[in-house]
């Protein structure tokens, strides 16, 4: 792989990171809310440990996957949500078990996978370096919301680096859900990392600019804060749509959440 710092290791570190702020609570605050309404710490950790699931049966079970997407079919809207629900009414104890034997099975799994595999998804298959990446960006984006709700301020790492990829990558997508044009100019993005690189994308010479701190544009596009409360800039019309609209994550455009007055 390209990546300076493996995004296997990357995920299994997110991971235990998210880990150490959730394996000591206690049963009132697994039960306690979060910020995206309606959902608990339980349900945070539910939903990490079933999508989790569900990525392993698409790395080692083909046909069980296939049999999944069947399932999903009958309820797109409520299908993923129904799962993690499921899982949030688990004892912690049981639920904390179910998502770290998850994790650490589909982790073994995709270091194990053949180079150039590719595995069925939700959307179009991926490899195995693109399913981690995705499931760090849904760890890094649950455990934001976790540790919002108990009041903790994380460290950023360049583990972000990755979250920043899939939200470029997306740029398309979000206009796509939104029923708008795609532009056809690429855009030039960078952000500056928690170490001080500069993680660029796109034409030095693009009209469509769009700038800040990667932790910044990382709560943008998983939609963990609102873009009035980060210092991420566009520059050029097309560019300022998208940061209204901005999505990493795959399915129906997000809720978000509002602004707190505070402009960053």
């Amino acid at each position: 792989m390209s990546e300076p710092t493996p995004v296997f290791d990357d995920l299994c570190e997110e991971s235990s990171q998210l880990d150490l702020l959730v394996g000591e609570l206690d049963e009132e605050w697994w039960r306690g809310g979060t910020p995206a309404a309606g959902w608990s710490i339980a349900h945070q950790i539910g939903h990490l440990c079933w999508t989790d699931r569900a990525a392993l049966l698409a790395v080692t079970d083909e046909g069980g996957f296939r049999k999944l997407l069947e399932e999903a079919s009958a309820a797109p809207a409520t299908f993923v949500d129904d799962g993690a629900e499921a899982a949030a009414r688990l004892a912690p104890g049981e639920l904390l078990g179910r998502w770290r034997q998850g994790r650490d099975a589909l982790l073994g799994a995709l270091r194990a996978a053949p180079p150039g595999a590719r595995f069925p998804w939700f959307g179009p298959p991926m490899s195995a370096a693109s399913v981690a990446t995705g499931r760090l960006m849904e760890t890094w984006a649950h455990g934001q919301d976790v540790a919002d709700a108990l009041g903790v301020v994380r460290t950023p790492t360049d583990r972000l680096r990755h979250v920043v990829r899939i939200g470029v990558r997306a740029r398309d997508f979000a206009y796509r859900t939104h029923g708008l044009p795609v532009p056809d100019e690429e855009f030039r993005i960078e952000v500056t990392a928690p170490s001080g690189d500069l993680w660029a994308y796109g034409p030095e010479g693009a009209a469509q600019r769009v700038s800040g701190p990667a932790l910044d544009f990382c709560l943008l596009v998983t939609q963990r804060a609102h873009r009035a409360d980060l210092a991420v800039r566009a520059e050029g019309a097309d560019a300022d749509r998208w940061l209204d609209i901005a999505q990493a994550f795959a399915g129906p455009p997000g809720t978000g959440r509002p602004a707190t007055g505070g402009t960053a």
